[in-house]
């Protein structure tokens, strides 16, 4: 079961990897050779079957992980859930929805034409998760979209990939906090997530979380190519909760403005 999940993982990377070429800039100034140790995955979707939050986590359901937090973002209007493997070394995964019912009928029209384009069947393929887009949108309706909600922008635009992968600071050889990280980054050209400030958390709520802004990647819309911002790439340090046992869970308040990092420059 452990091989089926890290053939999915490496699947995901390499499809990430095509449209993040910074992270490999990443693991070669963090890892200096060294592994670098993934702490999660994270996925973006619709409320609207066949693509709904649970669809996607069937996938990873079926190789083993089981159900962690709820969590509900009020103003960006997403439902996310977060999966854990049994396993401790196997990434964590974060996958959240767009409740499409809070937004506007043109926002919903679209999206709804979108998803008419997947069927259930495309859905349960081993490869869905990295499958992008199974539509067209124009250049203009990717600009509506944006106007409304970055997240369903994103979507129309990338559709099912990895959102973006996380750095387990804990596991990162030479580094002792997420601002020696940070630093490190910025020393080299990154530029950071300083919405919330660029460290989101705290060891109170036993999870600190920081982010690059986003790679910005060429998209064939079916008007025009245009650059936007793609995916990025998360570090996360995690404290104890009890002796010997790190905290696994998520902070919406820190993950609303994680979000936020595929946002324009």
């Amino acid at each position: 079961m452990s091989q089926q999940v890290e053939v999915l993982f490496e699947n995901l990377w390499q499809d990430y990897l095509s449209r993040t070429p910074s992270a490999k800039k990443v693991h070669k100034i963090l890892g200096e050779g060294y592994p670098i140790v993934n702490d999660h995955v994270a996925f973006r979707t619709f409320d609207i079957s066949p693509v709904g939050l649970e669809v996607l986590a069937q996938h990873f359901l079926d190789l083993g992980y089981k159900e962690g937090g709820d969590y509900h973002f009020e103003a960006k209007k997403l439902r996310a859930k977060h999966f854990e493997h049994e396993d401790p070394e196997l990434p964590k995964v974060f996958i959240s929805e767009l409740m499409t019912a809070e937004f506007s009928d043109e926002l919903q029209s679209k999206v709804k034409d979108m998803v008419a384009q997947v069927s259930a069947e495309d859905t349960r393929k081993s490869d869905f998760l990295y499958s992008g887009t199974h539509w067209k949108v124009s250049h203009a309706d990717y600009q509506a979209l944006l106007e409304e909600s970055e997240y369903a922008a994103w979507m129309a635009a990338f559709g099912y990939c990895a959102n973006h992968f996380t750095v387990s600071v804990n596991q990162l050889p030479g580094y002792e906090s997420l601002e020696q990280v940070n630093q490190k980054l910025k020393d080299n050209g990154f530029k950071l997530n300083a919405s919330g400030g660029e460290i989101k958390g705290s060891p109170e709520v036993f999870l600190e979380q920081s982010s690059t802004m986003a790679d910005h990647h060429p998209v064939e819309f079916s008007d025009k190519t245009a650059e936007i911002p793609s995916c990025f790439y998360e570090f996360a340090k995690r404290y104890e909760i009890e002796d010997g046992k790190l905290y696994t869970g998520f902070v919406a308040a820190s993950a609303d403005k994680i979000f936020e990092s595929t946002n324009a420059k």
